[in-house]
């Protein structure tokens, strides 16, 4: 990996800590070091969001649409340029399996750029109301779209470079100025998006900006501080609501793409095996960490038994393998805290009642390993039913009925994803039509694109990301009236 070392991105200017500290970056396929991060200080968030509000306030990146589209194709080739170091990074830093590179974790996010950068040179930023005479005078109006300001990107360990550029790329795109604040488990892919951003495009300083504290009280501010416009925030529930707390005082505008406990729902005429063994594979992917990862097996009940089956015979087969094998699937889990986290839920597990069909302990070897696991014998009231684990852990669910399997899957405090499979497509679409969810594959449909908008109901989250619904998050509403 030639990668070069992680450096703080502020006001233009590759950088370390103001104050010289780092703090180690873990490869969790192995628990070893692999470099060192720059431990922002306060001074340096400080001195992003100055940059930030002067790049925004004095600078023509808000205003000048060709210069973004010129930056942003950069941006893209550059990334394009330096793909392999990329994928190899994501893999040694996130423990993210190599397959993984063609969708979510490199090429997807790429190529959601691409298509956000060709929107911008298509969107209508003004729409002509034409003339009225409310009042009785006689005006012409028009709505345009304006970019917020200042955004706080707030980004997870999981897939660091899909929400990385899910945020950054259309805040960019709608002319706001952007401060990156990666989780202190994969701070390197965000330095090193920072410093193709520096090295190889013209985007101005100050516009984009990347600092990498590894305390939540350094970082805090991006919450708080008056000077950022919005906060674009990924991560759990908890400190979602955290983040949403702290940013009213300022009435900062809130994105939030929070947790998920998605429901697959194989109805009493689909091929439910194929359905169990299809969830299994899903909730193996990159160790179960993933929000919209269905997590929850819910069958009829007269096949439940053949359903755990097959899901543990799936979940046995494929086994969680080194990150760097060509045929993983199910890789470490990010870190040590997560692998206890996991392992908490599991023996939880065993104290509700439900019993492991495969399964069920960590594993004892350098690096963070969790066995993949199928858990049978609980219902939806469980905490392993209802609270996001983050793990390699499916929970297999009876059902009585279409009815009770919409039921089941609503009974969540969550609604970000699920699935829904029958014979009959048609019934498919109609239990579908009736989950309270952002989104959901019907019959093996996928949804995941740059161009379908992403996020949840309740506390999933608030707004989109991605598709026209994504960009617009980052755009204002000014409407003008003029004599006419």
């Amino acid at each position: 990996m030639s990668t070069p070392a992680p450096q703080l991105l502020v006001d233009g200017r590759l950088t370390p800590a103001g104050d010289g500290t780092t703090y180690p970056i873990l490869n969790p396929a192995t628990g070893q070091e692999i470099g060192q991060a720059p431990d922002a200080t306060a001074g340096d968030v400080d001195a992003a969001i100055a940059a930030a509000r002067r790049a925004f306030d004095e600078s023509a990146w808000s205003t000048d649409v060709a210069l973004r589209v010129r930056c942003l194709r950069q941006l893209h080739q550059a990334l394009l340029d330096h793909a392999d170091d990329f994928r190899a990074l994501t893999t040694a830093e996130v423990g993210m399996p190599g397959f993984m590179m063609g969708a979510a974790g490199f090429d997807v996010p790429v190529e959601g750029l691409k298509w956000v950068t060709d929107l911008l040179e298509s969107y209508e930023f003004e729409t002509d109301l034409g003339v009225a005479a409310p009042m009785g005078i006689k005006s012409r109006r028009t709505v345009r779209r304006e970019p917020v300001g200042v955004v706080a990107a707030i980004t997870p360990w999981n897939v660091p470079t899909q929400i990385n550029l899910a945020k950054v790329g259309p805040a960019l795109a709608a002319g706001c100025t952007v401060v990156l604040k990666p989780a202190p488990d994969t701070p390197w892919v965000a330095c090193q998006l920072g410093r193709l951003v520096a090295e190889h495009t013209d985007i101005p300083a100050g516009v984009f900006n990347v600092v990498t504290p590894r305390s939540n009280d350094v970082a805090s501010v991006l919450s708080t501080d008056p000077r950022i416009d919005m906060v674009s925030f990924t991560g759990s529930t908890a400190t979602g609501r955290a983040i949403m707390a702290a940013a009213a005082p300022t009435l900062k505008k809130v994105f939030l793409e929070l947790g998920g406990k998605s429901a697959a729902i194989a109805l009493d005429d689909s091929d439910v095996a194929a359905v169990a063994g299809a969830t299994a594979f899903t909730a193996c992917i990159h160790a179960g960490q993933g929000c919209a990862i269905t997590t929850r097996l819910i069958v009829p009940r007269d096949r439940y038994d053949e359903a755990v089956q097959v899901a543990a015979s799936t979940m046995e087969s494929i086994g969680a393998k080194d990150p760097a094998d060509p045929g993983a699937i199910c890789g470490p889990v990010i870190s040590q805290v997560q692998r206890d986290r996991v392992q908490a839920y599991l023996e939880l597990a065993v104290t509700e009642g439900g019993t492991f069909a495969t399964g069920g302990h960590v594993i004892d070897q350098d690096g963070f390993w969790v066995e993949p696991t199928v858990v049978a014998g609980l219902d939806n009231s469980s905490t392993l039913a209802q609270e996001e684990i983050f793990g390699p852990v499916l929970v297999v669910i009876p059902h009585d009925g279409d009815d009770d399997a919409v039921r089941i899957a609503n009974d969540s405090p969550y609604g970000l994803s699920g699935s829904v499979d029958s014979g009959s497509l048609e019934r498919a679409k109609a239990v579908a039509a009736r989950i309270r969810t952002g989104t959901l594959s019907v019959n093996g449909g996928v949804w995941f694109s740059p161009d379908a908008p992403f996020g949840g109901y309740k506390q999933s989250g608030i707004g989109r990301e991605m598709g026209v619904a994504g960009f617009e998050e980052y755009l204002e509403t000014k409407t003008l009236a003029f004599p006419a």
